[in-house]
C-alpha cells in the first residue's frame, strides 16, 4: 500500500468499512509511514471530536445575516 492509498480509503478505514485484508495493509503501512499515521490521527481525533458533541448554537447576528442572504437570493430568483 502507498501513501495515496491510505487517503483514499481514509473514510473507510475510520468507519471500519475495509475489508480486513486491506485493513491490515493499510495498517502495516501506518506502522512504517509516520505522514501517513499523522493524517490518519488527525482525522480520527477531528471525527471524535465533531461527532461527539452537540452543534454549537449560532449568534443571533450570524442567523440573521444568514437568513437575510437566503431571502434576497430567493426574491431574486423570482
Amino acid at each position: 500500500m502507498v501513501c495515496n492509498e491510505v487517503i483514499r480509503e481514509l473514510s473507510n478505514y475510520l468507519d471500519g468499512e475495509l475489508d480486513p485484508a486491506l485493513r491490515q495493509a493499510l495498517e502495516k503501512h501506518l506502522r512504517y509511514c509516520a505522514d501517513c499515521s499523522i493524517v490518519v490521527s488527525t482525522a480520527r481525533k477531528t471525527v471524535e471530536l465533531f461527532c461527539n458533541k452537540e452543534p454549537l448554537p449560532l449568534p443571533t447576528e450570524v442567523q440573521q445575516m444568514v437568513e437575510r442572504a437566503l431571502s434576497e437570493k430567493q426574491h431574486r430568483k423570482t
